[in-house]
């Protein structure tokens, strides 16, 4: 008599298979927009599939885009800290670096930007619509000033915190 074979690994694969939470985020689109789309606050423009900066289009839907919203709900997606003497003394020339690397990804990435820069005890706060505007500025901070610089995401909340210190 034959016993059927079975696959082993198939039946591993089955047990061990993970679930994916869904993630809820207020600010993602839920599907795509009417296009063209117009943010009615910034003025950027909705276009296949995509923002981008460009003249609005005869006939453009208007909308609020996820940066702009996030401004005025004053809930940003990045923080970045940055701190110590250093940091103190040359606070002005941090800050043309910051403004400097939105300049930079605001180009080609219309909902990257700094939201508000806050004073902090030893430092100030900069805080981005953005995860990844947050990440790059701390990186340049790090490479033009060296310094330490860290970062935690935190999924659950989709916030990036970045710290950069010397």
């Amino acid at each position: 008599m034959t016993v059927p074979e079975t696959t082993p690994a198939r039946r591993a694969t089955q047990r061990t298979r993970m679930v994916q939470e869904v993630r809820h985020d207020t600010y993602k689109l839920r599907g795509k927009l009417k296009e063209p789309t117009v943010c009615r606050t910034c003025g950027a423009v909705y276009h296949k599939g995509r923002w981008t900066w460009g003249k609005k289009p005869a006939g453009a839907s208007a909308t609020t885009c996820a940066a702009c919203a996030r401004t005025h709900d004053r809930y940003p997606a990045g923080l970045l800290t940055v701190k110590g003497p250093y940091a103190r003394e040359h606070r002005q020339e941090l800050l043309n670096l910051a403004r400097r690397e939105e300049r930079k990804a605001k180009t080609e990435h219309p909902l990257s930007r700094i939201m508000t820069v806050e004073e902090a005890t030893d430092g100030f706060v900069v805080q981005t619509t953005d995860t990844h505007l947050a990440r790059r500025i701390g990186e340049a901070l790090h490479h033009a000033h060296d310094g330490t610089f860290t970062f935690r995401y935190r999924e659950a909340a989709a916030l990036l915190r970045a710290f950069w210190k010397r």
